[in-house]
């Protein structure tokens, strides 16, 4: 089949990992100290975004000037000071890996994480040896949902992208991928229901539940 799934381009914040939660709080603890209050429910809903986008949206300061790149630099040091130590994987994620090195497929992860949170994240997981290659933020100029980092995944991949698959927890996620051309598997454990979903080929609760259903999922065909 010329569309059947050679490669996985894996996002990895309320994906594969409980975090987005933990970012959230992150940014409100980090730009209270700066003098913007900002109530949790508004910065929930962004998850997903990299600062670049997410700062401006709440504050209008562009994440490159000096506050925005204080802000930033507060907010990377909270999480990886008081939230990253207790970061989980999703029950079942790193069998959802090795299902899909079983299958033969190629697997990137496209992150808007900070190449060095995204490290420490993949050793949480355990795939350090399952993956093939990781994008990051830190990689390119724009984070999701301008699909840079979705390029990036697809160079690593060597693969067409109508024979690829993302699989993310967010609309960004859906978003960037679809802009090139690549699917979506969509996620629930992030925190969005089926409606912000909208768009993705397929819809799953968490690893888990994609695992038990993987011969019947998009990533079989």
């Amino acid at each position: 089949m010329t569309n059947a799934i050679r490669g996985v381009i894996l996002d990895m914040d309320g994906t594969l990992v409980d975090t987005n939660e933990a970012h959230a709080r992150t940014w409100v603890e980090a730009l209270k100290a700066f003098g913007h209050e900002v109530p949790i429910e508004a910065v929930r809903p962004l998850m997903g975004m990299g600062g670049d986008k997410l700062l401006p949206r709440l504050t209008g300061e562009p994440k490159e000037s000096p506050l925005g790149e204080k802000i930033a630099q507060r907010r990377s040091a909270l999480f990886e000071q008081h939230y990253l130590p207790g970061i989980k994987p999703f029950a079942q994620s790193r069998e959802l890996i090795e299902r899909m090195r079983e299958a033969g497929l190629k697997i990137v992860i496209a992150s808007s994480s900070q190449r060095e949170h995204l490290d420490r994240l993949i050793a949480v997981v355990g795939i350090e040896e399952l993956i093939d290659a990781a994008t990051s933020a830190s990689d390119v100029d724009a984070s999701k949902p301008e699909p840079d980092v979705i390029a990036a995944a697809l160079d690593k991949l060597g693969i067409a992208p109508q024979n690829v698959v993302m699989l993310g927890d967010t609309p960004y996620d859906i978003e960037a991928a679809g802009r090139l051309g690549v699917r979506t598997i969509a996620l629930r454990c992030g925190g969005w229901d089926d409606q912000g979903l909208t768009g993705a080929s397929a819809i799953y609760n968490d690893p888990a539940q994609l695992l038990a259903n993987f011969d019947a999922s998009p990533l079989a065909q």
